[in-house]
C-alpha cells in the first residue's frame, strides 16, 4: 500500500510560479512511476505530467509543455511539479498518483494510488 500526500498549492497571480510536492510512503516508491493530474470545477480530471521510476523519462500534456516540469527525489520519496508562467486556466485541484509500474502514461486507470489533491488558483 502506498499513500501519497500533495502540498504546495495556493493562490498566485497569472505569470507566477508554484512548486507542488508529493510525498509518498512505502519502501517501493522508487519502483513506481508517478503522475500529476488536475481537475477544474465542472470538468473531467486531466493528465498533466508523468515521470518514470528513475526520473529518466518524462511526459507532459500539450497544455503545460514548456511551462511545467516534473521531477523526483527517490531518496526523499518525493515527486515535484514546478509550474511556471501560470495562467488562469491552470486553476484546478492537482492530484498526485502512483502507478505500480516503471512507466506510466496519461490515463487515470494506469495509476493505483491517489492523493487527496491540493488547490491551485491563478488569478488574472
Amino acid at each position: 500500500q502506498v499513500q501519497v500526500v500533495e502540498s504546495g498549492g495556493g493562490l498566485v497571480q497569472a505569470g507566477g510560479s508554484l512548486r507542488l510536492s508529493c510525498a509518498a510512503s512505502g519502501r517501493t516508491f522508487s519502483s513506481y512511476a508517478m503522475g500529476w493530474f488536475r481537475q477544474a470545477p465542472g470538468k473531467e480530471r486531466e493528465f498533466v505530467a508523468a515521470i518514470s521510476w528513475s526520473g529518466g523519462s518524462t511526459y507532459y500534456a500539450d497544455s503545460v509543455k514548456g511551462r511545467f516540469s516534473i521531477s523526483r527525489d527517490n531518496a526523499r520519496n518525493t515527486v515535484y511539479l514546478r509550474m511556471n508562467s501560470l495562467k488562469p486556466e491552470d486553476t484546478a485541484v492537482y492530484y498526485c498518483a502512483a502507478a505500480r509500474s516503471s512507466y506510466s502514461g496519461s490515463y487515470p486507470n494506469e495509476y493505483d494510488y491517489w492523493g487527496q489533491g491540493t488547490q491551485v488558483t491563478v488569478s488574472s
